[in-house]
């Protein structure tokens, strides 16, 4: 007998959030904290992603890192942040809040990593329940 695995959208988004603080940490960026204490702001942002890449892969295609990115940059843009050479949330700035393809390889490579793993689930076939709007 085969059983249905059910994931829900906050779990992918902590999977992709913790994929994405192991990555840093190993290019020299430990301003992440584990999911669990991560801030609010930050937890939504991958549930926002998440849900951003779900949309697209139902359509039957998988955004482009530039799009994922310019997604996270739009809604970081609603929330009142910009750029800043350093990320401080208390002023709402981020060094990434650049268009793609100023980015640094590096960075350019969380969006990767983070479009990587939302795709590996939806290709799983297990069932995603979008659970967001409880996390929220």
């Amino acid at each position: 007998m085969t059983q249905t695995r059910t994931v829900m959208v906050t779990d992918i988004a902590r999977v992709t959030y913790e994929t994405n603080r192991a990555y840093c940490a190993t290019i020299g960026d430990y301003t992440f904290q584990k999911w669990e204490v991560a801030p609010d702001w930050q937890r939504k942002t991958n549930i926002e992603g998440v849900l951003f890449h779900l949309r697209h892969l139902k359509e039957g295609k998988a955004p482009s890192e530039s799009a994922s990115h310019d997604s996270w940059m739009e809604t970081k843009e609603r929330e009142g942040w910009r750029y800043g050479p350093v990320k401080r949330a208390d002023l709402k700035e981020h060094p990434c809040f650049l268009p793609y393809q100023d980015l640094a390889p590096a960075q350019k490579l969380k969006d990767y990593l983070f479009g990587a793993v939302v795709k590996a689930y939806f290709d799983s076939g297990i069932q995603i329940e979008d659970d967001s709007q409880e996390a929220a």
